[in-house]
């Protein structure tokens, strides 16, 4: 049971240096909705959800985002353009200037949670310059009872303060915008971005460390579920591959959407307590889940809403990267609490837009580390600006923004859990056959779909697989509910040649981009790669 809000604790943050503030604790979802009304920071749709608009940023700035250097994290952070050192010194003057921004001020104050299994449980205090911005505080973490919340006790603190503008000559920032973790005082610092992932992401970043540090777990950036037997399936991907569509199903409990820990008592736990989903062109036809869950409580970001309250799902005027965050409990088939145990099956999945990797096959541990590490997609024609053709985009470990350390040291934990846990590791193309993006067509979802239901009912442990000539792929020669022509791609286009010459340029392409980490990778890894 989560908290009713019949809490009248009163709350002074002037121990943390944040002198005179009007602390605003843990108010409800309501009181947080008129509140960005009243202050004119949003507008009431009509399915009920508060929709408002982040500002100058619409999504993560990665190149904004550091960790601060010291005896913590720098033998042990993977440093470079993703995880970007800042300065203990600077990181402190930078903190009391936020301070004395925020006091004086009325600021939202929430006390969460960040695991759900209770073992592994952070305390987290999140205080907002917004009131939406508690609201999304409120959705994507773990909700405390009224009892958790008498004496409760913060371990991590976060400052989230869109108005506050850093001076880069002097705050050693990048620009205005910034968000940055400090291990050592367990803060993060989020200014100058109204963005709420950077809050959500923050405190993965920090899980991301601390899990494979500190209690030996691997972090996730995935989906998971659980069907009737008992079985989690994972599900990693990165935008636009189907993660979210492909793991909420009505068959099978949603233990999360985004993040999770696998612990080394193999169960599977959702770090989180909600969902945090794109929303461009989303129809109740295509997204029942997530269409329902828009609804009063609901937070949608940098929609368009006209004056009767309607949202048009289809305008990208303000950024394709629209969304909406929402407490799990307003999904309907979910697993409580959000744990899941023995992991049989997992799915990287890739939306191939040269149409060139099966769209389905099974990875021995060498290439699941292989492709784990690689973490690729393709991004095609019109999802940014300047791209006019298919684009290679390769994000390590499914999440790479978001992982202090090297990729090899998580690649190193799944590949152990796949030898303890004898996992299944599938590869699911849920992009292009036929030809690349422009000739070809996408992959149909049913047939994605059957083809994972075959993989979780053991349908394909006993077929006949032959290997791809390029990327040594095992691939399927059957599979209920699948025409079989499909499933070897290359018989899928009408030139053959062609396909040779798009899958020895792919597979070159993935091998220049693991010159990066070949230095840490093992023989066995590297062996999990393309064959030419």
């Amino acid at each position: 049971m989560v908290s009713s809000f019949k809490v009248t604790k009163t709350l002074s943050l002037d121990d943390i240096g944040i002198t005179d503030a009007q602390v605003k604790y843990q108010l409800s979802p309501k009181e947080l909705h008129d509140l960005s009304l009243a202050q004119n920071l949003g507008q009431s749709t009509k399915m009920g959800a508060l929709a408002i608009n982040t500002g100058d940023f619409t999504g993560r700035s990665p190149k904004d985002r550091f960790i601060v250097k010291d005896k913590i994290t720098a033998d042990e952070v993977w440093w470079g353009n993703v995880n970007i050192p800042f300065d203990s010194d600077q990181f402190d003057k930078l903190e009391l200037k936020m301070k004395d921004y925020l006091s004086k001020k009325t600021l939202y104050v929430r006390d969460c949670f960040t695991c759900a299994e209770e073992s592994y449980r952070i305390p987290l205090r999140v205080i907002t310059e917004l009131p939406w911005s508690s609201l999304f505080t409120y959705n994507m973490f773990i909700r405390p009872t009224e009892f958790e919340l008498i004496d409760f006790s913060p371990e991590w603190i976060v400052l989230n303060a869109p108005g506050f503008l850093a001076d880069p000559k002097i705050d050693g920032t990048r620009q205005s915008n910034f968000a940055i973790l400090n291990f050592s005082k367990k803060m993060i610092l989020v200014g100058g971005t109204g963005y709420t992932g950077e809050i959500k992401k923050g405190i993965f970043s920090a899980m991301n460390f601390i899990l494979p540090v500190n209690r030996n777990t691997l972090p996730m950036h995935c989906s998971a579920n659980v069907g009737s037997d008992g079985q989690t399936a994972i599900f990693f991907g990165l935008s636009g591959t189907g993660k979210t569509t492909l793991s909420a199903v009505p068959d099978r409990k949603l233990i999360g959407d985004d993040e999770h820990g696998w612990t080394p008592h193999d169960s599977v736990f959702n770090m989180e307590g909600g969902c945090y989903a794109k929303v461009i062109n989303l129809t109740e036809e295509s997204e029942p889940d997530i269409f329902r869950a828009i609804r009063s409580g609901a937070l949608l970001e940098n929609v368009i809403v006209d004056v009767n309250g309607v949202v048009d799902f289809t305008n990208s005027s303000i950024t394709p990267n629209t969304r909406v965050s929402y407490p799990i409990n307003f999904i309907d088939n979910i697993q409580e609490p959000s744990i899941g145990y023995n992991p049989k099956h997992i799915f990287f999945l890739t939306a191939d837009a040269f149409g060139v990797l099966p769209p389905i096959s099974k990875l021995s541990p060498d290439q699941a580390a292989y492709h784990f590490i690689s973490g690729y997609t393709a991004k095609v024609a019109g999802t940014e600006e300047g791209v006019v053709e298919p684009v290679p985009n390769f994000s390590a470990c499914f999440g790479a923004p978001f992982m202090p350390l090297h990729p090899t040291r998580y690649a190193e934990m799944l590949s152990q859990k796949m030898h303890d846990s004898k996992v299944n590791v599938w590869l699911i193309n849920t992009g292009w056959t036929g030809g690349p993006y422009g000739t070809g067509s996408r992959m149909k979802l049913k047939y994605t779909r059957a083809m994972i239901n075959a993989a979780l009912d053991h349908q394909l442990d006993d077929v006949a697989y032959s290997k791809h000539p390029v990327f040594g792929l095992n691939i399927p020669q059957e599979c209920p509910g699948v025409p079989s022509n499909i499933l070897d791609p290359k018989n899928t286009w009408s030139d053959p040649l062609a396909y040779d010459e798009k899958a020895i340029y792919l597979s070159k392409i993935f091998n220049e981009n693991f010159k990066q980490f070949e230095a840490n990778a093992t023989e066995g890894i590297k062996s999990g790669g393309p064959l030419l």
